[in-house]
């Protein structure tokens, strides 16, 4: 038998911190969950990996392998705001784009329409007189007296970071990086500039993205830095390898310098986990529905794999009103998500009307049933109060539940409402689904597909309680519970390559396209994408390099983006782009544009290298008999609705080719998974529980 070969991952949720080893000799996996301390996360980390080694009889030498690591905290800090205090330089006469955006309004008619605060504030943002020509010449260069008048400006608003987004800067950073040198030299805080993080044309979300990058690196750079010297100190052998929002991953020290690429790293973990079970499953087409404590995330999975978009909009003001957040310009899995899960509150609006989040009660204090000095009931609450969760068993009675804690929260909504208690939990469940079901159901019309009769994969913490009844509401007839289901997203992380996606806008007619100028600018690409890739610990002979390009019909105000090839040059001619451009036109808008010009206006490469196998054990030993329930318990599945006498089953005792009818529970440490009246299950072999409608 050969030795251990472990493989450890991390995933910081907004409510609980999952870990996940796995010996990628044997398969054999060991997970744990641990609530999240959001004021320090490396609390709830360290806890984490403490309980999980020790359940795993593992010490941390043992663990040689790159540790893989996903996380909320960029995310949850642009959207509660809780970023570093960082100061923005931009060119003279421009220090009021953040304020001014794109003059896009996404409500016309909203006479108070909403717009997130600056990442960055006015007052943090400081201009130099300097220029650089839309053709990337040089015009004026930044003064020395000018530069230390700025250095003493920031230094006196004791800024913590800062970012630099200067004019025309993404054709010529010659400008940005004498700025950034300077600035180092003179603040020692992290800087970063636009021609490294976005450069793009475009100039607002150019500089939004840089500005979001700048106010977290005060958040990660600090928590990578405990972690690796936590980790160093307790022994364990492997580095640190930081999830990015396009399901690749990067060395830490990347992460720390550009956090913006980790603004959907835990999502992203999720779509990759459910592309490795479509794969597996030989599935072509598969909806991820991921729900944990703080929000629920819908992947469509097409082909073996998630679509990538190249623009990511986070913070909304309001969720499903494009146009009114932050358009980083990141690569990134693309995915919906909602404040719906497990923690979200439940309230009575001002029109007597019942409402489920987005905001949620998260880690601290959680939901009401958590006894940790929560009042306003949350879906967690009232799944305790309608029998879909066994309060003395949550977490495998390490947490238990606090059932009359979740009655009194649910009893002021009821009252709110002139229900009882139970139908105001049966309401609250009602409207969660309704509300991941809507969610679903715009990322299929945005992918331009129908979702009915697409399987779902469900997953996180609240995913498998809440799965059966979204998918009856999107009218698909089967749902895939896989084993670990709580804590996949932490698994996606470990079946993900070492990759980095990156772009440049240089704006040419096709036909006009210089190959000397095109190549200088892919050789930079290159030589970036070759850096990360090794840095993550990647050999150089095992990097690939793809290339794509963003293009449009001359005068028009948007692109495309079209994938051309792989290769150590620039794989494509002139008339295969233009091939390749016009397909994907049509595809998308059902026609082409003959006659008109095709212009590239940005060019793209993706740096990627597979990582090693990680195959879980799934010898799952078949089935002797008919499963036999553990225990019953009332459950109520509607409104107005009697409970039903519910039978409860181990995961554990499950074995391969075992079927049982629904209503049903499921029950294991981490979730619980709810096959609701109308469906039946059969246990696959690999011990994932298939959930089909009647018909």
């Amino acid at each position: 038998m050969s030795a251990p070969d472990w493989r450890l991952a991390v995933d910081i949720g907004g409510t609980f911190t999952d870990v996940v080893l796995v010996d990628a000799s044997s398969g054999r996996v060991v997970v744990d969950k641990t609530l999240t301390t959001p004021s320090a996360p490396l609390d709830a980390v360290r806890t984490g990996l403490t309980q999980l080694l020790a359940k795993a009889g593992v010490t941390p030498s043992e663990i040689t392998a790159p540790i893989v690591h996903a996380t909320t905290l960029i995310t949850n800090a642009l959207i509660e705001g809780k970023t570093g205090r960082a100061g923005l330089v931009t060119t003279k006469g421009f220090g009021d784009t953040l304020l001014i955006r794109d003059e896009h309004r996404y409500d016309m008619y909203d006479l108070q329409i909403e717009f997130p605060a600056p990442p960055i504030p006015r007052d943090l943002t400081f201009e130099l007189d300097e220029r650089t020509g839309a053709e990337g010449v040089v015009l004026t260069d930044p003064s020395p007296a000018d530069l230390d008048a700025l250095a003493d400006q920031l230094k006196a608003a004791n800024v913590e970071s800062v970012a630099i987004c200067l004019i025309n800067s993404y054709v010529n950073g010659t400008n940005e990086r004498l700025v950034a040198e300077h600035l180092r030299g003179a603040l020692g805080v992290p800087v970063c500039i636009s021609s490294e993080i976005s450069p793009q044309i475009r100039e607002y979300p150019r500089m939004v993205t840089t500005a979001c990058n700048a106010s977290t690196m005060p958040v990660i750079g600090p928590y990578l830095d405990e972690l690796q010297k936590w980790l160093a100190a307790e022994g364990f052998g492997g580095s640190v390898l930081m999830m990015l929002s396009n399901g690749g991953v990067v060395s830490a020290d990347d992460a720390a310098v550009g956090p913006i690429r980790l603004v959907e790293s835990g999502p992203a973990a999720g779509a990759l986990a459910g592309t490795w079970f479509a794969n597996r499953l030989g599935i072509d087409r598969l909806l991820c529905f991921d729900m944990g404590g703080t929000t629920a995330k819908a992947c469509l999975i097409e082909h073996g794999e998630p679509e990538l978009t190249n623009t990511f909009e986070v913070a909304r003001a309001y969720r499903f009103k494009k146009g009114s957040g932050f358009p980083v310009s990141v690569p990134s899995v693309d995915l919906v998500e909602i404040g719906a899960g497990g923690g979200s509150l439940a309230r009575v609006d001002q029109f007597g009307l019942l409402k489920v989040g987005p905001d949620s009660a998260g880690a601290d204090p959680g939901p009401a049933s958590y006894g940790n000095g929560g009042t306003i009931p949350a879906v967690t609450d009232n799944d305790v109060i309608l029998g879909l969760l066994d309060p003395a068993g949550f977490l495998g009675g390490d947490m238990p539940l606090d059932a009359s804690l979740a009655e009194d929260a649910a009893a002021s909504v009821a009252e709110g409402l002139g229900l009882s208690t139970i139908d105001t939990a049966a309401g609250v469940h009602e409207v969660v689904n309704q509300n991941m079901a809507a969610a679903a159901r715009m990322h299929g019309v945005e992918m331009g597909v129908d979702l009915r009769g697409v399987p779902l994969i469900a997953f996180g913490g609240a995913g498998p309680v809440h799965a059966c009844g979204v998918a009856d509401l999107l009218e698909s007839d089967r749902v895939i519970f896989p084993v670990n289901a709580s804590v996949l997203s932490a698994f996606g992380t470990l079946v993900s390559p070492v990759r980095i996606d990156l772009a440049r806008s240089l704006p040419r007619l096709i036909d006009r396209v210089d190959p000397v100028e095109r190549d200088a600018l892919l050789d930079d690409l290159r030589d970036e994408g070759r850096r990360v890739l090794l840095a993550a610990g990647v050999p150089e002979d095992a990097v690939v390099f793809r290339y794509g390009v963003d293009a449009r019909y001359a005068g028009q105000g948007n692109e495309i983006t079209v994938w051309v090839g792989e290769g150590t040059s620039w794989p494509a001619s002139a008339e295969q782009v233009t091939g390749a451009f016009v397909e994907e036109y049509q595809r998308i808008y059902g026609m082409a544009i003959p006659d008109v010009a095709i212009e590239v206006v940005t060019w793209r490469l993706s740096a990627s290298a597979a990582t090693s196998v990680v195959e879980p054990d799934t010898t799952l030993a078949a089935a002797t008999g008919s499963p036999e329930p553990t225990k019953q318990r009332g459950v109520v599945f509607g409104r107005g609705q009697d409970p039903i006498d519910t039978p409860v089953y181990q995961r554990s005792d499950l074995g391969a080719g075992a079927t049982f009818p629904g209503p049903a529970i499921v029950e294991e440490r981490e979730t619980t998974s709810v096959i609701r009246p109308g469906w039946d299950v059969e246990v696959a072999t690999d011990g994932s529980l298939i959930a089909t409608r009647r018909t």
